[in-house]
């Protein structure tokens, strides 16, 4: 199995024991995906250090407000990095709307460029705000996305399958007030399947009200494959490989 999306700098415990707990679950490998210029060079360096842990730069829409020259500047560079295999977290946060919406659009445009300019792709955040995130991704003719944490409907899912984005499902799959996510996956052709936990954050429902970590990937991986009517094994592998696809790893 393969966590397409944790921030390994966000968690209480050490690094590489949560590298150990997840390569005995079954993990191959895990991106750890930056939030913000120092987060994001704190990412990098986790995969310079561990086995199999690959990084992302971004700055995330709940801080896009200070996404200044300086920040830009400090993401641009870390893009060329070849241990930084994505751009982003980026994108769009209707929902806590802790930066102005004209704030969030100005930097995911911006992050559009650098996948653009850098060839690699866009990890894109979206919540209560899939229209204008569609909208900007068209507007910036975005072809290499992972939309993290995938929470639209089936419409939604169905749009994104036909630009031909990877949908990345985590935790939240297995939320029983999640119905429509349920939905959703069983929309998403299969090569364009992904798994994550998002740890710390969003553990799955056996394991709610705990941090997240990267090794309960296989909790989401069932799910998914309950969700789509398929096999757990199978799907295990068949996302593995989409991740190597999609991040362009060895």
């Amino acid at each position: 199995m393969f966590d397409t999306h944790c921030h390994l700098f966000l968690m209480d415990g050490e690094p590489d024991d949560a590298l150990a707990a997840a390569r005995e679950a079954g993990l191959v490998g895990l991106v750890c995906v930056g939030i913000d210029p120092e987060s994001s060079r704190r990412s990098r360096e986790l995969a310079d250090s561990l086995p199999g842990v690959f990084a992302t730069a971004g700055v995330h829409p709940h801080t896009a407000g200070e996404f200044d020259a300086a920040a830009g500047a400090a993401i641009e560079e870390l893009a060329h990095d070849a241990r930084v295999v994505a751009i982003g977290e980026t994108g769009l946060d209707h929902y806590r709307m802790l930066s102005p919406k004209e704030d969030q659009e100005r930097a995911f445009r911006a992050h559009c460029g650098l996948a653009r300019e850098s060839g690699k792709p866009l990890v894109v955040h979206a919540r209560d705000a899939w229209e204008d995130v569609l909208r900007v991704l068209e507007e910036e003719h975005a072809e290499r996305v992972v939309l993290h944490c995938f929470s639209g409907d089936a419409a939604a899912a169905r749009e994104a399958s036909a630009r031909g984005y990877f949908c990345s499902f985590a935790g939240n799959l297995t939320y029983p007030a999640n119905a429509h996510l349920v939905r959703a996956a069983a929309e998403v052709p299969t090569d364009l399947l992904l798994v994550e936990t998002d740890s710390p954050f969003l553990a799955p429902q056996s394991l709610r009200g705990r941090d997240n970590e990267p090794a309960n990937v296989r909790l989401v991986v069932e799910a998914l494959a309950e969700a789509r009517s398929d096999e757990a094994a199978a799907l295990a592998e068949i996302t593995t490989n989409n991740a190597k696809r999609a991040f362009d790893l060895p």
